[in-house]
């Protein structure tokens, strides 16, 4: 019988005919009916009239409602009073709640039908309370009673009560012992042998390392197909080599100061504490493949990069929103977290609000927090303002299990409760396991001098954590303890047969670290090369006239804005029919749909783009009487083979959508991954991803991305924050050389295009070309609809390009005196002042890709312009923003001339925010260039 009468009975019942009334928490995104990358999925409820029966006696308010409020209370409080501390530095905390006299309770037998899972029928209250201070306030507490379903706190009362009444078998047990005195013996041989080397240990977490056991063999059991995981530097070495099968050769190597990459590889490798690994586990028979994520030092940062790259398999492999199943049934979301990080870094809030939101749940992700209870020097008190360091779950209304990591077993136990709750409800849960750390932050680090009295207890421990539970089940008659020293030898032999063989350890072709991009092979033929290369990206005039017709095609029996009807559906219809005058909506669409129409998947994400912050894409419409959604460029043909295009409104971060988008490119190379910024400037809210991620994610750890980030950029009298994506910090990001010439193989390319058809070559590029590189693009504004700012269908035909270089169409080439490089929307002022003068002696020249840089199409140009005598770069942006720092130089040393600067002055604020101001400093600009 089900325990749910337990959460009724304190209020009569028309109260709780209310509360409990069924809940719309689904989502439905404006589509009940749903969309690509989404199925709105609507929980069942229980009947009322089977909660509600007053007539049942486990429903009747006259039936012991004090003890229910007893029982009730230790659900909602017991895990203050939980002993989950291993270090007990703490007092026991006294919770009037739970003692039975706070309701007026003796101790008399009582009836338990419905009020404790699986226990017997008759108790007496002390036999009660001995039993819910077994459950909840021993060595596991547990936060559940802020889920918002009743369905889920109900069914997490049944679970968690059958789970940790259950005794854990010999056969866990021993393997429980094994893994973590394995995991000891690591920390001791290489602290031995490298007594200097920072390996972040897992000593005092080794309980830890039993909980990735247990979810492994679970998922394997579940045949789950792959687990993808992101963790910190604490005991990541341990679980590489204990259970992820990194060769202890590459990892000895690598503390000897080696490089973990293949002889001949381009790239700088990463720090010990970051190496990678995929394998393959096998557990009873069953496998499934583990792949442990890259990770910055930046703390938490790996996390929505891990979302998603699980949300690119689950795409991969068809499942959930894609096709069939639940998400996260075969694809697994694993994130680990320390105590200060998951507390202190918003970029963990960040993911967990996007957790269940449309096109970013990946079914929801298992959470273990490795609970040091210090962040570096910071104790606890100091480094939050809550109780738990866990308790930015409840902003989602997710559970949270605590465990006291002096306990194996029950470590065990919440991992499966952990496992069970996620792949039943599809939504995320935490489980804090509170160890410690028996050094400092790293082993040479001095922890006293901060936490005496922690250390001290640490110090004062008889003995670590793996060798009491080993000394227990050796005394249980569970372990032998000649069996658990033969070993211990035999892997500390295996340990110093590795030690020798590291010195002439040579990473292989394909070696374990680097099989995080094992995938990526298979569809990416080749790196970039050292050549400069031109990609024909153009298409058949016949596709593209009729996939831009379908890209505005209605419907009959959807309602369409009538300034949707006119402005966007009618006009694109007929611009396509002139074939002229294609705005940068008009390109961009025929780009992404010319690429579904071969094949291609294509997602674009960001805040507002559905619509575009200027009101300029419409990708997605949304029918003015129903509310639901639809995306015409999915229903390009009905024969199945065109892909698909995932429309992923993101909610209002930039860190950690763009960690996300970068995840999901690097695990679809095939397809087209944008993000962009509802404004240029807003990307520096995601700067510690492009810094450690977007820039650096191919030279340290061999993946390559085709993520583009298209950031409106522009001077318009917008002021500080909206007028420029600063590119100047992105060029400063690129490997570009100043003293020589660049090629293709560059870590990311800028650009800053003037036309749609730019637009279209570059989208298209990013999947014609048989590698990756990250595309950031200065994108338009007042362009999106600026007259001169068009291109017609006959630039995007068969035999076009991206030209880096766009050059002037004057008549009489050797007139020319002076010649203006121009990047970007200024080009479109420069040329009407030009107009409005009559100047017929100055060239404007526009440098559409900034990085590579193209010195050799400046170069001809420069040869072609042979009698110019001054040569400028003029900009919008002031002196020390913009390209200006970038190109000079490379003008000087590669090109072989020296330019003039025009442009705004030196800037603590990318522009000013005064528009008598902004009109004055344009007007200057203007009569630099013009008026001699």
């Amino acid at each position: 019988m089900s325990n749910l009468i337990s959460y009724k009975r304190l209020i009569d019942l028309k109260y709780f005919q209310h509360l409990f009334s069924p809940i719309s928490s689904f989502r439905d995104y404006h589509s009940k009916q749903g969309v690509f990358g989404f199925k709105p999925k609507i929980h069942s409820h229980p009947s009322n009239n089977a909660v509600f029966d007053e007539n049942s006696t486990f429903v009747s308010r006259n039936q012991n409602p004090n003890l229910l409020r007893l029982v009730e209370a230790y659900r909602r409080h017991g895990h203050l009073k939980a002993a989950i501390d291993p270090l007990n530095l703490h007092e026991a905390q006294n919770v009037p709640e739970l003692c039975p006299s706070f309701y007026g309770l003796s101790d008399v037998d009582h009836n338990l039908n419905g009020f404790l899972n699986g226990w017997k029928t008759n108790a007496s209250t002390s036999d009660v309370v001995d039993q819910l201070e077994k459950l909840y306030c021993s060595s596991t507490g547990i936060e559940f009673m802020h889920v918002e379903s009743i369905e889920e706190r109900e069914w997490l009362v049944n679970e968690y009560e059958a789970i940790n009444s259950q005794e854990v078998d010999s056969v866990t047990k021993k393997e429980i012992a094994e893994a973590m005195i394995l995991s000891q013996n690591f920390d001791n041989f290489v602290g031995a042998k490298f007594p200097t080397v920072k390996r972040y240990g897992g000593e005092g977490a080794e309980s830890c390392i039993p909980f990735y056991r247990e979810i492994f063999k679970l998922a394997a059991s579940f045949d789950a197909h792959h687990v993808f995981m992101c963790m910190a530097h604490r005991g990541r070495l341990n679980l590489l080599t204990g259970m992820l099968n990194c060769p202890y050769e590459l990892m000895f190597s690598k503390m000897k100061g080696r490089n973990e990459l293949p002889a001949g590889t381009k790239g700088i490798g990463d720090v010990l504490s970051h190496l990678t690994s995929v394998t393959k586990l096998n557990f009873d028979g069953k496998t499934v493949s583990v792949t442990m994520l890259p990770n910055p030092s930046h703390l938490e940062a790996a996390n929505p990069f891990t979302a998603g790259r699980v949300r690119a398999e689950q795409q991969k492999i068809q499942e959930g929103d894609y096709g069939t199943g639940n998400m996260g049934d075969r694809v697994v979301c694993l994130q680990v977290h320390g105590d200060a990080a998951v507390s202190g870094q918003g970029v963990v809030q960040e993911t967990l609000a996007f957790s269940q939101v449309p096109h970013f749940n990946v079914g929801g992700s298992l959470h273990l927090i490795v609970n040091n209870q210090v962040g570096y020097t910071t104790p606890a008190d100091r480094g939050r303002s809550s109780r738990y360091c866990s308790d930015v779950a409840k902003s989602i209304g997710v559970p949270v299990i605590h465990v006291n990591g002096g306990d194996p077993e029950a470590v065990v136990r919440a991992a499966r409760l952990a496992w069970n709750y996620r792949k039943t409800f599809q939504r995320d849960i935490f489980v804090d396991v509170l160890c410690y750390r028996r050094w400092g932050h790293n082993e040479m680090d001095e922890p006293t001098f901060t936490n005496p009295v922690m250390y001290s207890a640490i110090h004062s421990r008889s003995c670590s954590i793996p060798e009491a539970y080993c000394q227990k089940l050796v005394e249980e008659g569970v372990m032998d303890q000649e069996a658990n020293q033969n070993l211990l030898t035999n892997h500390s032999n295996q340990m110093s047969f590795a030690f020798k063989e590291a010195d002439s350890y040579y990473p292989s072709a394909t070696p374990t670290y680097s099989q995080v991009g094992e995938e990526q092979s298979k569809s990416l033929k080749q790196t970039a090369t050292g050549d400069v290369t031109s990609w024909d990206t153009g298409v058949n005039l016949d596709v593209l006239r009729w996939v831009g017709a379908r890209s505005v095609h209605i419907p009959s029996n959807f309602s369409l804005h009538p300034t949707l009807k006119r402005g966007h559906v009618d006009a694109r219809l007929n611009k396509l029919l002139a074939g002229t005058n294609l705005d940068w909506s008009t390109a961009e669409s025929l780009a992404i749909a010319s690429l579904l129409y071969q094949g291609y998947d294509c997602r674009i994400s960001g805040q507002d783009v559905g619509r575009g912050t200027f009101s300029q894409r419409h990708c997605m419409l949304v029918d003015q009487k129903s509310n639901e959604i639809y995306i015409p460029m999915n229903d390009l043909s009905t024969d199945g083979t065109q892909g698909h295009l995932e429309v992923a409104n993101s909610i209002l971060s930039e860190e950690a959508v763009l960690a996300f988008e970068y995840g999901n490119s690097i695990g679809r190379p095939d397809a087209l991954c944008i993000w962009e910024a509802q404004f240029g400037d807003f990307f520096n809210g995601a700067q510690i991803i492009i810094d450690t991620f977007v820039t650096s994610g191919e030279t340290k750890w061999q993946l390559q991305s085709g993520l583009v980030m298209i950031l409106p950029h522009g001077f318009d009298g917008a002021g500080p924050e909206h007028s420029t994506c600063r590119i100047e910090r992105f060029l400063q990001l690129t490997d570009s050389r100043e003293d020589v010439a660049d090629c293709d193989d560059i870590n990311m390319q800028v650009v800053n295009p003037t036309t749609p058809a730019q637009m279209f070559h570059l989208l298209r590029r990013q999947l014609i070309r048989p590698y990756r590189k990250p595309l950031i693009v200065a994108g338009p504004k007042l362009l999106l609809r600026f007259p001169a700012a068009v291109s017609s269908l006959q630039d995007l035909a068969p035999g076009t390009s991206f030209k880096s270089v766009l050059d002037d169409n004057l008549e009489s080439p050797a007139n020319v005196r002076r010649v203006i490089f121009v990047s970007g929307k200024h080009y479109y002022a420069l040329n009407q002042q030009r107009q409005e003068k009559g100047v017929k002696d100055v060239a404007i020249i526009r440098l559409e890709e900034l990085c590579p840089f193209p010195a050799l199409e400046v170069q001809k140009l420069v040869t072609k312009y042979s009698n110019a005598k001054e040569f400028i770069w003029s900009q919008e942006e002031p002196r020390n923003g913009g390209a200006w720092n970038f190109v000079e130089p490379r003008f000087r040393n590669v090109v072989g001339i020296n330019l003039r600067y025009s442009g705004r002055p030196v800037l603590a604020a990318p522009a000013v925010g005064v528009s008598a101001i902004h009109k004055v400093e344009a007007a200057n600009l203007m009569k630099d260039i013009f008026s001699s």
